[in-house]
């Protein structure tokens, strides 16, 4: 998707370690049109399939998520905690994930009455590096009988071997810009 690229090439900042901050309009301060663009385009990408809800992770993939569920019929949008909360009640589906941006790992949680068996999903997440986070949303649908019908990325890091491993596994994961390569000390940003 063009206009993602050109404004990560704007105003994305690439850091040492294969970090890319594009919170001015992304994962921090967000860019509803953006948002919007983005979910116009998910829904031509998985036009053929049906979604019954859109499964994301908190923080960052909520915003992206609940935009982009009003091209899906409005379909509800469910996300994954990261921690136990007294609002967290019932039987839940759990999962380990491991998060490359903080280093560290979280058990993501999503109350069992949000997820149901034979249920379409829809994935949404801002970032795909490694994969470990969309491994733990799998694992959820898994564990409560859905069916994974696609896995829509903002910004992959076509780099790293989440996205190749997960196309691997059968999974149809339709990223918006796909980061070929990033310096760091030049800042340059190149895209497949």
């Amino acid at each position: 998707m063009r206009e993602l690229e050109e404004r990560i090439k704007q105003e994305g900042i690439v850091r040492e370690g294969n970090v890319l901050k594009v919170d001015s309009f992304l994962n921090h301060q967000c860019d509803v049109a953006l948002y919007a663009d983005m979910g116009d385009e998910w829904a031509r990408r998985f036009a053929d399939r049906p979604v019954d809800k859109i499964l994301t992770i908190e923080a960052s993939g909520i915003g992206i998520a609940c935009v982009a569920a009003t091209r899906f019929n409005n379909a509800p949008v469910v996300f994954a905690r990261k921690s136990q909360s007294i609002n967290l009640d019932g039987e839940q589906y759990v999962a380990r994930v491991h998060s490359y941006t903080h280093g560290n790992d979280n058990t993501v949680i999503v109350a069992k009455r949000f997820l149901n068996k034979g249920e379409h999903v829809l994935i949404i997440d801002d970032f795909l590096a490694n994969g470990c986070a969309l491994d733990g949303l799998i694992e959820i649908c898994e564990q409560a009988g859905a069916i994974v019908e696609g896995i829509g990325i903002a910004v992959e890091k076509g780099f790293q071997p989440g996205g190749k491993r997960l196309r691997e596994k059968g999974f149809d994961v339709e990223s918006l810009a796909i980061v070929k390569s990033m310096d760091a000390k030049t800042g340059e940003i190149e895209f497949e």
